[in-house]
C-alpha cells in the first residue's frame, strides 16, 4: 500500500480546479462535433498537447521519461478505455444516462480497494457515495435511470475502468510525476484516435450531418473552429487533467472520486453561462446532496486517535 501522505484538503483545490477547466472545455464539444468526428478530435488534440508540453518541458523542468513504463502504460490503457467507451456510448445512448453510469466509479473505487488492497469501508464512505450518486440522479434527472439493456451496462463498465484508473494512479504509479501520468494518458487516447480514423478510412460508415455524426465520422479537412476548440481542449485538459492526477497522488482515491461529483455543477455553471441553460429546482437539490457527500468523505474518523488526528490537521493545512 502507498504511504503517502494524505492532504484532503489540498486535493480538493486541485479536484476544483480541475472541475472549472473541463467543464469549460467540455461545453465545447458540441462545436467540435459538428466539424470533425471523435477519432480525429483525439487524434488532434493529442497532437496539440504534446507540443505544448515539448514547449514547457525545459523552462518548467518536466520529466516525461516514466520510471516504470509497464505500470504507466497499464493505467493509461486503463484510462483511455474508460474514455473511449464513455464517448462510444454517447452514440446511442442518452448523455444523461452515460454520464450517470460513469459516476459509479466511487463505488467502484471502495469495493476495488476493499477486496484487492484489503482497505476498511466505514459507514460513512458507504453514506457518502450513496448520497453522492443520488445526487448525480437528481441533477442528470429520472431519465437517467431509464433503459435496462446490455448497451445501458457499458458506461458502468466504463465507470470501473475509470475507478481502476485512478487506483493505479496512486497503488501502481507511486513516484511518478504527474507529467509522466498525464503524457502516458493522452498518448493512449491519441494512439486510439489514430486507429480510429484508420478503421473509418478503411471502412467508411454513413455519417449524419453536424455532431451526430462525430462517432461515425472518419478523418476530415478540419475548419478553423475544430481547430481553435480542439487546442482549447488540449491546453485545458493538460491543466484540468494534470490537476486531477496530483489529486490522486496525495489522497486516498475513495475521497477525491467523491470530490469529482463537482464537475457537475460546474458544468451546469459554465452551461448557464455560455449557452442560458438553466437548471431545475431538482437539479440545484442534487448539487446540495453531491456537496454533502464531499464533506463527509472529507471528514477524519472519529475513531482516530488524538495523535492520528493532529496529523491529519497538520496534512489539511499545507
Amino acid at each position: 500500500m502507498s504511504d503517502t501522505p494524505n492532504r484532503t484538503l489540498a486535493a480538493l483545490g486541485a479536484v476544483l480546479i480541475y472541475a472549472v477547466v473541463i467543464a469549460f472545455t467540455d461545453n465545447y464539444v458540441r462545436v467540435i462535433a459538428r466539424d470533425g468526428g471523435l477519432w480525429q478530435f483525439h487524434a488532434t488534440r493529442t497532437a496539440m498537447a504534446f507540443a505544448i508540453l515539448a514547449v514547457l518541458t525545459v523552462p518548467l523542468g518536466l520529466r516525461l521519461r516514466p520510471r516504470r513504463f509497464g505500470r504507466v502504460l497499464a493505467r493509461s490503457m486503463i484510462h483511455g478505455s474508460a474514455m473511449v467507451i464513455y464517448f462510444g456510448a454517447l452514440a446511442f445512448l442518452p448523455v444523461a444516462q452515460v454520464a450517470a453510469g460513469l459516476f459509479t466509479a466511487p463505488i467502484f473505487v471502495l469495493l476495488i480497494q476493499r477486496f484487492a488492497y484489503g482497505q476498511s469501508i466505514s459507514a460513512l464512505q458507504v453514506l457518502a457515495v450513496l448520497v453522492g450518486f443520488g445526487g448525480v440522479v437528481m441533477v442528470l434527472g429520472p431519465e437517467a435511470l431509464s433503459g435496462a439493456t446490455f448497451a445501458a451496462l457499458l458506461p458502468v463498465i466504463s465507470g470501473a475502468l475509470y475507478a481502476l484508473g485512478n487506483i493505479a494512479t496512486r497503488e501502481w504509479c507511486k513516484g511518478e510525476s504527474a507529467e509522466v501520468l498525464v503524457a502516458g494518458f493522452f498518448a493512449m487516447l491519441g494512439v486510439f484516435g489514430v486507429i480510429g480514423m484508420a478503421v473509418l478510412t478503411l471502412f467508411p460508415l454513413p455519417v449524419p450531418e453536424g455532431a451526430e455524426g462525430f462517432l461515425q465520422r472518419g478523418p476530415v479537412w478540419p475548419t478553423g473552429s475544430f481547430l481553435w476548440w480542439t487546442f482549447v481542449q488540449a491546453a485545458g485538459s493538460l491543466l484540468g487533467v494534470g490537476m486531477i492526477v496530483r489529486a490522486y497522488q496525495i489522497a486516498d482515491a475513495s475521497k477525491v472520486a467523491v470530490f469529482e461529483y463537482v464537475i457537475l455543477p460546474a458544468s451546469a455553471a459554465w452551461g448557464f453561462v455560455i449557452w442560458g441553460e438553466v437548471l431545475s429546482w431538482l437539479a440545484v437539490a442534487g448539487m446540495s446532496l453531491i456537496a454533502l457527500a464531499g464533506v463527509l468523505i472529507a471528514r477524519p474518523s472519529t475513531a482516530q486517535s488524538p495523535t492520528a488526528s493532529r496529523q491529519w490537521r497538520r496534512q489539511s493545512e499545507t
